[in-house]
């Protein structure tokens, strides 16, 4: 059952401001080159990376026009990029007109991930790329 639509779109907001507090971080370490840290669970206590390990700097080689890099990088990072654009204006022009657009599209989009049609050919899209971050070695 998803959340009420006040719910989501808190955690939307939520997400979307992290993300861009994320970036902003990252984008200043990189000016810099005073690396402050490096976070990835995953990677720091299995020496594994995640599926998402190199995601910041995809989205990084994006703001800066590289898609090409950002494709080798992570093919996440350009879903990232969509995601936060996309969703605050959504967000905002659904309050604004009082209207419960995102809040539906995103309960159809949760029918849809539950049947295995979409769903296994999506999981198995995440863990191939989370291979080729292993095999990549990020």
């Amino acid at each position: 059952m998803p959340p009420n639509r006040n719910k989501l779109y808190l955690i939307l907001s939520i997400v979307c401001i992290a993300g861009y507090i994320w970036l902003y971080i990252n984008i200043s370490q990189n000016l810099s080159e005073n690396k402050l840290f490096d976070f990835c669970i995953l990677k720091h206590t299995t020496n594994i990376p995640c599926p998402s390990c190199g995601s910041t700097r995809s989205i990084i080689s994006i703001i800066k026009g590289d898609l090409i890099t950002a494709l080798n990088i992570n093919p996440l990072g350009v879903l990232d990029v969509i995601i936060l654009l996309i969703i605050p204006f959504w967000l905002i022009i659904d309050l604004l007109t009082k209207k419960y657009t995102l809040f539906n599209f995103y309960c159809k989009v949760e029918v849809y991930l539950k049947k295995p049609q979409y769903a296994i050919p999506l999981i198995l899209l995440f863990i191939i790329n989370w291979i080729w971050n292993i095999i990549k070695g990020i």
